[in-house]
């Protein structure tokens, strides 16, 4: 049997930035809406409503958010892969976030609306 995941549609309209690895993490980043905050030795990455993101600092910016409503057991499989497949088989990029309770996927919102029908067509369902 397939997966089948509910996914909520955010509000807002989304950025990814990124800022150097060991700076620090900026006030502009806290506020209303998903906020994720990620450090690797490369980088400092911070997804957050775009309005937030100050000019001069590097983004890519208008994508919309879809929480994959969890929480889903560490060890549950094929979830990501279930919503990522359908989307990618058809050429729409994503970016995905991981959290202790579930998974959120930005899509552009040029490509929301494809990536809406395809992921009802995988038998999910958009809240």
């Amino acid at each position: 049997m397939a997966v089948r995941v509910r996914l909520k549609p955010l509000s807002g309209r989304y950025a990814v930035s990124r800022l150097e690895a060991k700076g620090s993490i900026p006030g502009w980043a806290d506020g209303p809406g998903f906020v994720s905050i990620t450090r690797t030795e490369d980088e400092l990455s911070v997804v957050c409503l775009q309005e937030r993101v100050p000019d001069g600092v590097k983004h890519d910016r208008d994508w919309v958010a879809l929480k994959l409503q969890g929480p889903f057991a560490f060890d549950e499989t094929g979830i990501v892969l279930s919503v990522i497949k359908p989307l990618s088989e058809n050429e729409l990029g994503i970016f995905l976030v991981s959290t202790f309770d579930g998974d959120h996927l930005l899509v552009k919102v040029k490509d929301e609306a494809k990536a809406r029908g395809l992921l009802v067509a995988a038998g999910h369902t958009l809240l």
